[in-house]
C-alpha cells in the first residue's frame, strides 16, 4: 500500500519521464526513417524539364548497355569501354527524355502495331538490320535470326535450355533493343514534321542561284595587322569593361576548374631493367632444350603458346627472317624491344613447310539428346553423301545452326590463326571434297573442304616476350617521393613554386568539367576531378594512382556555372580591341592610294580566281567576308576602298568575270537549298528541346 502511494505521489514526474521516453522513440524513428526518405530524394542523376531522373533508373541503363556491348561485340568491358558506356547512357536519356516529353505534348506515339513491323515485318529498322546479332554467315541482315531469337527468349521450353545467367543476359539485350527502335522511330517521325516546316522561298532559291552564278578574278593588296607591334597600341580598362559588356554573351561557361598537376610516369628503373635481363637469360637454356615447349612458354611468358603454323605476316617482325632460315629447335634471343620494353626470345617448334594460306568450309553441325543418337544421324548423312547427297541441301535440312543452314553450311574462308587444332589438322591436309568429323558427345560437325587457297611457307614457334614493367618497389619509391613533396608542399602556391627544384614539372589543366574523366592527357583520372570539386582553391590533393602515372592535383581555381569573369578573358578583349585600333591606323594610311603604291609600301599581293558572293575561303586571301560581300556588285578594274578584314586590311579590285551560263531552274534550286537545311535537322532539333530542357547534371555525385 506504501509502494502505491509512493507511485501516486510521483504520478506526474513518471508521466513525465515515460512521455518524454516515448517522444524519444517516435523522433528516432522518423528520423531514421525519414533519413532514408530524404536520401531517396536527393538521389537523382539528372533534372530534365523538372523532371528527376533517379540514379535507381539510370544505373541499371549502363549495365544494360554493358551487357549489349558484350553480346554484340564478344569484348570485356575495360574503364575506357565504361567510361564511354557512360557518356552514351548520358546522352541515350537525355535525348529520350526530352524527345518523348516533346511527343508526348504534341501526341506522337509508336502504335504496337508500327512496332511490330519495324521488328518482323516489312519495314525492318535500321537498328535491327545493322546489328550483328541477327547476321548471317556472311555479315547480312537475316530477319529469320530475329524470329529465332524471339522464339529463344519467350518459349520456356527453349529458355529451360538455358542457364539463368544466359537467358538473362539475352532479355536485357531485347529491352534494350527494343527501346531503341521506338526511340529511333520516334525521333524519325518528329524530324519528319520539323521538316516539313522549312520550306525555302522563292527568293532565297533566285539569291542562291545569283550567288553562284558569277566567278570572279581578284587582285589584292593586304597588310597584316602583326605589322603592327601590339606594344605600340594602348587598351585602357574602361575599353575592355565596355567591350566586355557587349559580349557577355559570348563568355558563357559550365562550371569548370583550374587546376595545376604532378603526374609521374610509372617507367622501370635500371635496376627492373638488369632484374630483367638476368631473369630471361636464366630461363634461356631450359627454354632451348624442354621437351615441354607449351608448359615453359606460358609458364615464363606474357603470351601465350600458340600451338599454330603462321605465315610471315603473323610472325613478330624480331623473328621472321630468323623463322624462316634456321632448323628446328633453334633458338634466337634473347633480344630487348626498345619500343615494346620487351625482353623476348623464339624456338622453332616445326620447320618452315608448305601448307595451304587458307581454306573455305561448310559444315552441318549435328545435336541430338543422346551421343549415340547424334552419332547415328552423322553416320546416316555421311553415307548420304557418299551416295551423292549434295552437302548444301543436308546442311538446310539437318543442321541445327541456323545462320550457316540458310547458306548451305557455308563457314566461308578461314586461316588457321585462332582455330582449334582438330580442325586444322584436318583442314589443312586434306584434299577438296574431302569430308571430316569432329565428335563432342552428343555434339558433331561435319565439315568438307569446298576450296583451298594457295600454298605458303608456315612455321610452328614458341615465343617467350617479358614486359618490363616497374617493379613494386620502383613504384613505391616514386609514390613516396612525391607524397613527401605534397605533404611538404601542401597548399597551390609553394605546390607550383618549388617543383623544380624538386625535378618535378607543374602543368596547367583549365576547364576540367565537373563531369570529366580525364585532365588533359590524363585518362581514367575521375577520382581526381571527384576530389576537386570536393574541395576550394587552394588546396593540394593527396597522391593519386592513374593508369601508368602517379599524380597529385593543386587546384587554382573553380568557376561557377554562368559568365566567365573579366581577368579570365581579358586578353581576349585586349587583342580584338588592339586589331580594331590597328585598322584603323592601316585605313587611314592607305587612303588615297592604289593597289600599285601599297604594294610599294609592303603591302602583300596575290591574284585569286573563282571568287564570288557564296566564298567562304579563297586561296592565299583565306576567309575575308569584306571582300566577298562586295565582289559580285564591283566594276570591273575599279579598286576598293581600303577594307577592314579578319586578318588585315585590304584594297582590291574585280580584273575579270565570268558568268555561269546555266538557265534558273527555280524547282530545281529550291529542292537543293531543301535537302541542304533538312540534313541538319535531326542533330539541330535535339539540340534546342535540349536547350529548352534545362538539363540540371549531377552525375558527379556517383560516377
Amino acid at each position: 500500500m506504501a509502494t502505491l502511494e509512493k507511485i501516486r505521489s510521483k504520478g506526474v514526474l513518471l508521466l513525465i519521464v515515460v512521455g518524454a521516453a516515448l517522444l524519444i522513440f517516435i523522433i528516432g524513428d522518423f528520423v531514421n526513417s525519414g533519413s532514408t526518405y530524404f536520401n531517396q530524394m536527393k538521389a537523382n542523376v539528372a533534372k530534365v524539364n523538372g523532371d528527376k531522373i533517379k540514379i535507381t533508373d539510370y544505373d541499371p541503363k549502363i549495365n544494360e548497355l554493358s551487357e549489349v556491348i558484350k553480346l554484340e561485340y564478344g569484348t570485356n568491358i575495360n574503364e575506357d569501354i565504361s567510361e564511354q558506356i557512360r557518356e552514351m547512357v548520358w546522352n541515350n536519356t537525355i535525348n529520350e527524355k526530352v524527345l518523348s516529353d516533346e511527343c508526348e505534348n504534341i501526341g506522337m506515339t509508336i502504335t504496337k502495331d508500327e512496332l511490330e513491323d519495324m521488328i518482323i515485318g516489312t519495314h525492318i529498322s535500321p537498328i535491327l538490320s545493322s546489328s550483328r546479332m541477327f547476321m548471317n554467315a556472311q555479315g547480312q541482315f537475316d530477319p529469320n535470326n530475329v524470329k529465332y531469337f524471339l522464339a529463344q527468349i519467350d518459349d520456356e521450353a527453349l529458355t529451360q535450355q538455358m542457364s539463368y545467367d544466359d537467358i538473362n543476359r539475352f532479355r536485357t539485350y531485347w529491352r534494350y533493343t527494343e527501346n531503341s527502335i521506338k526511340t529511333n522511330r520516334l525521333q524519325e517521325k518528329y524530324n519528319g514534321l520539323i521538316q516539313e516546316l522549312f520550306v525555302t522561298n522563292k527568293l532565297e532559291a533566285e539569291y542562291a542561284f545569283e550567288a553562284n552564278k558569277t566567278q570572279s578574278t581578284v587582285v589584292y593588296a593586304k597588310k597584316d595587322y602583326f605589322a603592327i607591334a601590339d606594344s605600340t597600341i594602348e587598351v585602357s580598362d574602361k575599353e575592355i569593361l565596355a567591350l566586355y559588356n557587349k559580349k557577355k554573351e559570348h563568355y558563357k561557361q559550365n562550371q569548370a576548374a583550374e587546376v595545376a598537376y604532378i603526374a609521374v610516369e610509372i617507367a622501370p628503373s635500371t635496376e627492373d631493367y638488369q632484374k630483367a635481363e638476368a631473369e630471361i637469360n636464366r630461363i634461356k637454356e631450359e627454354f632451348a632444350t624442354t621437351e615441354e615447349i607449351a608448359a615453359v612458354t606460358n609458364e615464363n611468358s606474357d603470351v601465350q603458346y600458340r600451338n599454330e603454323y603462321l605465315t610471315k605476316d603473323q610472325i613478330d617482325k624480331d623473328f621472321i627472317e630468323f623463322s624462316f632460315t634456321s632448323g628446328k629447335d633453334s633458338v634466337y634471343g634473347p633480344i630487348f624491344n626498345k619500343e615494346e620494353q620487351s625482353f623476348k626470345m623464339a624456338r622453332i617448334v616445326e620447320n618452315a613447310t608448305l601448307r595451304p594460306d587458307s581454306v573455305k568450309l561448310s559444315h552441318i553441325y549435328l545435336h541430338r539428346e543422346s551421343a549415340e543418337a547424334t552419332l547415328a544421324l552423322a553416320d546416316s548423312i555421311e553415307n548420304a553423301l557418299k551416295q551423292g547427297a549434295d552437302f548444301a541441301e543436308l546442311a538446310k535440312t539437318h543442321s541445327m545452326n541456323t545462320q550457316t543452314a540458310a547458306n548451305g553450311g557455308e563457314i566461308g574462308w578461314i586461316s588457321e590463326l585462332g582455330v582449334d587444332k582438330e580442325i586444322c589438322d584436318n583442314a589443312f591436309t586434306l584434299p577438296v571434297g574431302k569430308t571430316f568429323r569432329i565428335n563432342n558427345g552428343n555434339d558433331i560437325n561435319l565439315f568438307i573442304i569446298n576450296d583451298v587457297k594457295e600454298k605458303v611457307e608456315k612455321v610452328k614457334l614458341a615465343v617467350i616476350v617479358q614486359k618490363l614493367d616497374a617493379s613494386s618497389e620502383t613504384q613505391r619509391d616514386l609514390y613516396n617521393k612525391l607524397k613527401e613533396y605534397v605533404v611538404a608542399n601542401n597548399i597551390t602556391e609553394k605546390f607550383q613554386a618549388n617543383a623544380k627544384e624538386n625535378n618535378y614539372e607543374v602543368i596547367t589543366a583549365m576547364n576540367v568539367g565537373i563531369n570529366s574523366s580525364m585532365i588533359n592527357n590524363i585518362v581514367h583520372a575521375r577520382e581526381a576531378v571527384r576530389w576537386i570539386y570536393k574541395n576550394k582553391p587552394g588546396k593540394v590533393s593527396d597522391v593519386f594512382e592513374v593508369d601508368n602515372y602517379i599524380m597529385a592535383v593543386a587546384i587554382i581555381n573553380i568557376f561557377e556555372e554562368g559568365y566567365q569573369e573579366l581577368d579570365n578573358v581579358k586578353d581576349i578583349l585586349m587583342a580584338e580591341i588592339r586589331k580594331d585600333k590597328k585598322a584603323e591606323i592601316l585605313i587611314k594610311e592607305a587612303e588615297g592610294k592604289n593597289i600599285a603604291q601599297l604594294i610599294g609600301e609592303n603591302y602583300t599581293t596575290d591574284t585569286i580566281n573563282n571568287v564570288n558572293f557564296a566564298s567562304n575561303y579563297s586561296g592565299s586571301l583565306g576567309n575575308e567576308p569584306c571582300v566577298f560581300a562586295r565582289v559580285q556588285d564591283m566594276e570591273l578594274n575599279k579598286e576598293s576602298e581600303a577594307l577592314k578584314g579578319n586578318a588585315g586590311v585590304i584594297v582590291f579590285k574585280v580584273i575579270d568575270r565570268t558568268s555561269n551560263e546555266k538557265e534558273y531552274n527555280e524547282k530545281e534550286e529550291m529542292v537543293m537549298l531543301n535537302a541542304r537545311e533538312r540534313y541538319m535537322i535531326p542533330r539541330l532539333s535535339i539540340e534546342t528541346l535540349k536547350k529548352a530542357a534545362n538539363i540540371k547534371d549531377y552525375r558527379y555525385k556517383y560516377y
